[in-house]
């Protein structure tokens, strides 16, 4: 936006939009990411997956829970990203084990769209209509885990939509683990059922986890002062 104010030769002006502002906006910002931002970054990243291996041994529900809220707190941010990178790793080993987390992770990062889509279609009131119109493309969104489905309501309610979709996932974590479903494969939804181990353990938890977030986030957004009428 600065750069877009200043006054530039009008030979320039035509280069501003498409080579001048993008070339420095990515330089400034790519520098900021390698010299300061980068390090710690990945040190908090590399602390949560060391804590997630230490739990490895310990309860699986247990495990699970903290999983589902680890996908659901940023939807797609560096914590998502640091249980999903735990679950891939362990795939790697061709662990039984594995695939249980790599199932839990799965389905727990199919709530928050899922959660949405379905809030969205039972409460349209509590919701404006791009929003309604978001919470359409959400079905396809999370039945094929892409989390970042649920970033728009995410943006605009974090402090109602996000704990309310850590609750969702925390359920379908626990459920996950116990029924013991497990997954072959890092991504796909419920497009790679072929690769799930128990697929009606995979759905219950799925759906156990949708539910409770889309009546956690209608409550909250329930509790909101409606205007009285004149």
């Amino acid at each position: 936006y600065w750069l877009g104010s200043l006054k530039v030769p009008r030979w320039l002006a035509g280069l501003m939009p498409v080579v001048i502002i993008p070339l420095v906006a990515t330089t400034v910002v790519g520098l900021s990411m390698y010299l300061l931002l980068g390090k710690p970054l990945a040190s908090i990243t590399t602390g949560l997956q060391n804590g997630l291996n230490g739990m490895s041994g310990g309860s699986v529900i247990l495990l699970g829970i903290v999983l589902g809220l680890m996908m659901c707190f940023d939807l797609g941010g560096p914590v998502n990203k640091a249980a999903y990178l735990f679950a891939t790793a362990g795939l790697a080993a061709n662990n039984p084990a594995a695939w249980h987390v790599m199932a839990a992770v799965m389905a727990t990062g199919m709530v928050p769209p899922l959660a949405m889509a379905l809030a969205t279609t039972v409460r349209k009131r509590l919701f404006t209509e791009s929003e309604i119109e978001n919470g359409r493309a959400a079905w396809l969104l999370g039945a094929s885990f892409i989390s970042e489905g649920a970033i728009p309501f995410a943006a605009a309610d974090p402090l109602r939509v996000i704990p309310s979709m850590m609750l969702g996932g925390a359920v379908t974590g626990a459920v996950s683990m116990a029924m013991g479903v497990g997954s072959r494969a890092p991504h796909g939804g419920i497009f790679v059922f072929f690769a799930i181990q128990n697929v009606v353990g995979f759905i219950v938890a799925i759906l156990a986890g949708m539910v409770v977030g889309a009546a956690s986030v209608i409550a909250l957004k329930s509790l909101k002062k409606q205007p009285v009428a004149a």
